[in-house]
């Protein structure tokens, strides 16, 4: 596998002829909507299929899955533009397998109200599926936000874990934190939301349960050990996974990397697996920031494994962009989220150049825009394969569980590219492929 960052210049035909690939697998690995509008700065992946098939007349996936001795999952995997399709046709060139070189896991999150086509086009690529779909409300009791029985049972179909996902955070990354002390301070509601989970898990499909822990510090950590004690106790005895999402809030302030020394090893003895990962929803009130930074991620995970086996850490990725006016204006200026493949047709239509922040190893750009005449700055934000690139680099660093993707909601390519010519991806349930 290559990265290539786009010069001024380049042509889609230009860089397939130099790295040896077709320019149709160059736009499918990339999930290129407009080839021929490059953008300078862009980064491609460049990735080596290990070997290939030309589909024949009165081939189908079955045959060919039996014909090199693999499975229509895998198929699946390596060419996403079968999930959506009942036939394949003579001339088709599909990727049969890649020169993988080790095993992940990975956790994407996503809404019950996924789109089928994008579930479907996905779930290939993951091991567990943590669905949004509860919320924390008063006394303990629960909120269900979308019928999931669909979504469940297609995870399932596709050898997918799916995780029940339960926050006091509402679906669109509002904090309540008066309603947070309130079950974490009283033993009755805390009980009342654990068992109210479990009937849940009983009268469903799901595999086990993923709780977003909202607000975690020195100070309340105590509470949560509480309330994780409990749920290990309730949950794991019945055979449920069990596993928690937390945002570790690393900052950069004034050159040093800060977080809250959390007793991240009594947490790990309690549960079968951590995310970390930094919430991203769709608007961001800033600063204007890099979306995620390696720095940042490497400094705490180095200081995390030392209480923390890394075999139960999984480092997540956010799949968004934001774009802030400037000047900034704190408690004012909301930045509007962008899907990665629109960041990058942002630059184009603006004209930018797109630059990147060595530190952070992630892109950004600028550009101006204009208001009844006045022109307006901006700041886009985004991540790339180069910084999806570095993340999985920390994973690999310090033998860590896998990866958590925040979200699917939006089939990204070049990540699915990334991982599937890399890594063998985990399932932990059989399939009806």
């Amino acid at each position: 596998m290559d990265i290539y960052v786009v010069q001024s210049g380049d042509t889609i035909n230009s860089i397939a002829d130099n790295y040896r690939v077709s320019v149709d697998r160059l736009i499918f690995d990339n999930g290129l909507d407009n080839p021929y509008n490059l953008v300078t700065g862009q980064a491609l992946i460049i990735a080596y299929p290990k070997l290939t098939y030309t589909v024949q007349e009165g081939d189908t996936l079955n045959s060919i899955a039996n014909m090199y001795n693999v499975t229509i999952m895998q198929l699946l995997r390596n060419n996403s533009f079968l999930s959506n399709r009942e036939y394949i046709y003579p001339g088709e060139i599909l990727v049969i397998s890649y020169s993988t070189f080790e095993d992940i896991t990975t956790n994407g999150y996503t809404y019950a109200y996924i789109k089928n086509e994008t579930l479907i086009k996905t779930l290939p690529y993951l091991t567990y599926l943590s669905i949004f779909n509860y919320g924390i409300s008063e006394a303990g009791e629960i909120t269900t936000y979308s019928n999931d029985a669909n979504i469940i049972q297609l995870s399932k179909d596709y050898g997918v874990a799916p995780l029940l996902m339960v926050s006091s955070l509402s679906p669109t990354g509002e904090s309540d934190v008066e309603l947070l002390y309130q079950i974490l301070l009283n033993e009755e509601y805390n009980n009342k939301l654990l068992n109210n989970i479990l009937n849940i898990l009983r009268s469903s499909a799901y595999y086990g349960v993923n709780i977003m822990i909202s607000n975690l510090n020195t100070i309340n950590q105590n509470l949560y050990l509480n309330l994780l004690e409990k749920a290990s106790q309730l949950f794991r005895a019945e055979g449920y996974f069990f596993i928690i999402t937390i945002n570790p809030n690393i900052q950069l302030i004034n050159g040093q990397v800060t977080f809250e020394q959390i007793d991240y090893y009594k947490i790990s003895q309690l549960v079968d697996r951590i995310t970390f990962l930094q919430y991203a929803w769709g608007t961001n009130p800033g600063p204007p920031s890099p979306i995620s930074s390696s720095y940042l991620i490497r400094n705490f995970i180095n200081y995390v494994t030392t209480l923390t086996p890394p075999e139960k850490i999984i480092v997540g990725k956010p799949l968004i962009g934001y774009d802030w006016e400037l000047p900034y204006v704190p408690n004012k200026t909301i930045a509007k989220s962008l899907t990665l493949d629109a960041a990058v047709t942002l630059a184009y239509e603006v004209g930018a150049v797109i630059l990147f922040d060595e530190i952070s190893e992630t892109p950004y750009f600028q550009y101006t825009s204009s208001y009844i005449g006045s022109p307006i700055e901006h700041i886009v934000w985004f991540i790339d394969i180069r910084s999806i690139n570095a993340l999985t680099h920390i994973i690999d660093e310090y033998n860590l569980s896998g990866s958590g993707i925040w979200n699917i909601m939006v089939f990204y390519q070049q990540l699915w590219t990334f991982l599937n010519s890399n890594y063998n991806i985990i399932k932990i349930l059989p399939t009806i492929f």
